[in-house]
């Protein structure tokens, strides 16, 4: 009986190591299991020794330096294909990043509406397209000097919203400590709040989570598998444009550096504005 028992027991052990193995696996890359994070949270930077420059409009702009990070989620049971696989990116080139979302007076002083919902001169401008957004850029372009503005790209977005970490958020993995970085489904109030009021992240940049989603430059795909890996620009074409950062009405799972959607660039949403990227002539 004891010689049977224990074969039993053998063969049990061995129709579960693979399992083992496996949930070991998911076990790393869920987010909210912390404790097997491999992240790496950036060093605490003061927020006053970031460069950072204010064009004639008002606009403050953070400066962002060239750099290799990981774009995308590691496997998770949790996660979503299109941010997969992760792999390194080089941004080779420096530029400068909105500190804030870009607010309602800003758009209203250059535009001469507001089409917001949730009213307020420092509240981030939402409900509007991507190519409304494109027009407010085309404006901005048009003036004389020595700045270029765009949307970023995906890319671009993803490496500064990082700002040096590998951690689920840029403040780590857990969502412990969300309200103090980002308005979402659980602290908004279902409504969208002025800019810069909770913590920044590393490279002084406000909101780069939750808020309003915020457009950027690419055409969605669904995979980043056969895209560059240096400066990458997005798929040649498509149906929708990137939109990134999750918005006030979010689940905390939707708020990471790499959750990532798509939305025809010609739709508007009350949770969805938009961060300038300028550049120097």
């Amino acid at each position: 009986m004891r010689t049977r028992y224990k074969v039993l027991i053998t063969l049990l052990f061995l129709l579960a190591l693979p399992n083992l193995g496996y949930l070991s696996m998911v076990m790393m890359a869920v987010p909210e299991w912390a404790f097997f994070s491999k992240g790496k949270p950036a060093a605490p930077l003061a927020v006053e020794s970031v460069p950072s420059v204010k064009d004639a409009n008002g606009i403050e702009f953070v400066w962002i330096p060239p750099g290799r990070f990981k774009m995308g989620t590691p496997f998770g049971a949790d996660v979503n294909q299109d941010e997969m696989p992760q792999h390194m990116v080089t941004i080779s080139r420096p530029f400068y990043l909105g500190r804030y979302e870009v607010t309602q007076a800003q758009w209203e002083g250059l535009m001469g509406n507001n089409p917001s919902e949730f009213k307020g001169a420092d509240r981030p401008v939402e409900s509007v397209s991507w190519e409304e957004v494109q027009l407010f850029l085309s404006k901005l372009n048009g003036k004389v000097g020595a700045e270029i503005y765009r949307l970023p790209t995906e890319a671009e977005w993803e490496y500064a919203a990082r700002a040096g970490t590998e951690t689920v958020r840029y403040w780590g993995d857990g969502s412990e400590e969300m309200d103090q970085y980002a308005w979402y489904g659980d602290n908004a109030g279902k409504r969208s709040h002025p800019v810069g009021q909770l913590k920044p992240n590393g490279w002084g940049l406000y909101d780069m989570l939750g808020n309003v989603w915020e457009w950027c430059q690419d055409w969605y795909g669904t995979s980043y598998a056969d895209l560059p890996v240096t400066d990458p620009q997005g798929p040649a074409e498509g149906s929708g444009r990137v939109i990134r950062g999750g918005g006030w009405n979010g689940y905390a799972s939707h708020l990471r550096a790499a959750y990532r959607f798509e939305l025809n660039p010609a739709h508007r949403r009350r949770n969805l504005g938009v961060r300038l990227l300028m550049e120097k002539r």
